[in-house]
């Protein structure tokens, strides 16, 4: 007989309790009956019984599939249901207004970004960076233009031509929540009303339609509450309302970047693929409370980081190719391609992956601007209009409110070291040309023996810009505007350079003339697949792409060769090669007369 105390001591042992055996024998029938239900049936089948017979809700009819892979995208929420943007909204103020009734703290976040101030403090180099800041070679710098360039702009300021309210004396509800959020592709800001969207039918100036976003004399109204009823994240059309037609138009500034991201196919950009990997823009600029990282005048050029999981908290820059792929991105399946990944690795230490994955730029179809000369401006038509013209591919070559231009299609980057500094010229600061003439709006800072550069890739903006010969400084002056001191009014330099500098509150002499000038435009899309990458002999060849770089030893390239020096090289391996010769033979001849 089992007493109590056995049959505790049964337990210590790992035995089971016979009393306890009905309970297992129980939940074993039970197991074995649910698993023959599910090998029986299909488990939907399996489901919409157990839900019938146990008078269980309606909600039982959708069955997940247990899968180890990935998961889809999140589901956003849908503001079509949400009270407060039902409208009508009378301004766009009131969709922001209803935004922040939610997403409280936004507009504070978005108004401590540069996309919001156009100015930033580069601690690297201890300047003050951004849009109000620096000069340009393109609309040269905003001040005086602003209700031009503000359509660029995620706020909301006057709709009077004629007055700007600066960024700092904007309340909350003048964030534009829009503009980056869109999902109808139909929300456009205009020119010249403070970057407002239009709330009644306007008419487009001659020569804008690419600005208003419309190939019609005019644009309507805006729906505001049915574009606030379909709003998400970002995507690649909504940053590129602005990105894409930086400089005045689509694909003017950056070269690589245009409309043809908007659906690119592999071959223009394999991250991009609208059919493949189809990143956002935010996939490599992750963004944390509006806070976008990645910016043109702070680059991580030479990356020390590995790869990281994206979205997890670390310390490096998510804006790096690194990042994903790491510090040895090639891979082999065999011994062949194995070596071949491993010298194509010992690159990465000099190179930046852009200068191999990124052949040409400006390769979707549509040209970007390579020259800008501004001195040529002024010519009018026949009828008194701004003399346009245009080449054989629809390319204007000119245009008399802007001047004469060269554009670039599948264009081969120039290349320089770079290790991420650049150094802005601001607006008053002094010009210093260099040697050729040439004024550098900003510079690059690199070297082959600092340990922080890499050969990077570039587009190399040129103008003929106006600048006062008597205070050595290029000049800040009043583009666009419907006031007869604007350039596109009057089309007279001075005038147009007073009404600028004064609002620059700057001094003018009454004195201008044109000076050459340049700036460096760092290559980051449009990424290749590894099929198009640079071939070796693109580069180790002589006149190749690298010719002009120093620091690096390119076997195939005549300057790396000193020919006196390699003819006293053969010379001696020729001689050491005849001792080991001679030296043989005569062994040879020794074993044969000792045989």
């Amino acid at each position: 007989m089992v007493t109590p105390k056995k049959q505790s001591a049964e337990i210590t042992k790992g035995r089971i309790r016979p009393q306890g055996r009905w309970f297992y024998a129980l939940v074993g029938l039970l197991v074995a009956g649910t698993a023959q239900a599910f090998s029986a049936e299909t488990p939907q089948a399996f489901i919409d019984a157990h839900a019938a017979s146990n008078d269980q809700p309606s909600t039982w009819h959708v069955v997940p599939t247990e899968a180890d892979g990935a998961v889809g995208p999140k589901t956003p929420q849908d503001h079509r249901k949400f009270k407060q943007l039902q409208g009508p909204f009378t301004s766009p103020e009131q969709v922001t207004q209803a935004c922040l009734s939610c997403h409280t703290q936004a507009a504070k976040q978005v108004m401590s970004t540069i996309h919001w101030t156009w100015k930033a403090w580069n601690p690297k180099t201890k300047q003050m960076v951004g849009k109000n800041e620096v000069l340009n070679t393109f609309c040269v710098s905003p001040i005086s233009n602003e209700q031009f360039c503000t359509v660029c702009h995620t706020g909301y300021g006057s709709a009077n031509p004629d007055k700007f309210i600066p960024f700092s004396q904007r309340t909350e509800d003048h964030v534009d929540c829009l503009v980056c959020h869109d999902q109808t592709k139909t929300y456009r800001k205009i020119p010249f009303i403070g970057g407002n969207p239009a709330l009644a039918k306007i008419a487009v100036r001659p020569g804008c339609n690419e600005v208003y976003g419309t190939d019609k004399p005019y644009v309507e109204p805006e729906d505001l509450a049915t574009i606030a009823q379909r709003v998400g994240a970002p995507t690649r059309y909504t940053c590129g309302i602005c990105h894409f037609y930086g400089g005045g138009g689509d694909g003017v500034k950056h070269g690589d970047l245009d409309s043809s991201l908007n659906d690119p196919p592999r071959a223009l950009d394999v991250h991009m693929d609208a059919k493949g990997l189809n990143f956002s823009c935010q996939e490599c600029h992750q963004t944390s409370d509006h806070n976008i990282s990645g910016e043109h005048y702070a680059i991580d050029a030479d990356p020390k980081h590995a790869a990281y999981m994206r979205g997890d908290a670390h310390n490096g820059n998510a804006v790096t190719c690194q990042s994903c792929h790491g510090q040895a991105p090639h891979k082999g399946d065999n011994l062949q391609s194995s070596l071949v990944a491993s010298t194509l690795d010992m690159h990465t230490r000099d190179i930046a992956c852009e200068t191999c994955h990124i052949p040409e730029y400006a390769r979707g179809g549509l040209p970007t601007k390579m020259n800008w000369n501004y001195a040529t401006a002024g010519k009018l038509a026949p009828n008194g209009s701004p003399l346009v013209i245009m080449d054989q591919r629809g390319w204007n070559t000119y245009w008399g409110v802007k001047g004469s231009f060269l554009w670039g299609e599948n264009v081969v980057p120039e290349y320089r070291w770079f290790n991420g500094t650049e150094r802005w010229m601001h607006v008053g600061d002094t010009i210093h040309p260099d040697a050729q003439g040439v004024v550098k709006v900003n510079s690059i800072e690199g070297s082959p023996t600092d340990g922080q550069s890499k050969i990077w890739p570039f587009k190399i903006a040129r103008n003929n810009q106006p600048y006062d010969p008597a205070h050595d400084m290029l000049v800040v002056f009043h583009s666009f505007g419907f006031d007869k001191d604007s350039y596109t009014m009057s089309y007279d330099w001075s005038t147009s350079i007073a009404a600028g500098m004064k609002a620059a509150h700057l001094p003018y002499s009454g004195h201008y003339k044109f000076i050459k000038t340049e700036m460096y435009w760092p290559i980051a899309h449009m990424v290749a697949p590894k099929s198009q990458a640079l071939s070796c002999m693109q580069c180790h060849a002589d006149n190749g792409r690298l010719q002009n770089i120093d620091g690096v030893y390119m076997p195939g390239r005549s300057k790396d060769h000193q020919p006196w020096i390699e003819r006293i090289g053969l010379l001696v391996a020729a001689l050491a090669f005849a001792g080991v010769l001679i030296h043989g033979l005569i062994r040879v001849a020794l074993w044969l007369r000792r045989r």
